[in-house]
């Protein structure tokens, strides 16, 4: 496992970045 800092942030930051995409996606699919 990594520390409590960079790898775990940058693995929220990807989850966020995806839940946003599909929410953008859904957004243009209706």
């Amino acid at each position: 496992m990594y520390h409590c800092g960079s790898g775990y942030n940058n693995f929220v930051l990807i989850v966020v970045l995806f839940i946003l995409l599909i929410i953008v996606g859904a957004a243009f699919a209706y």
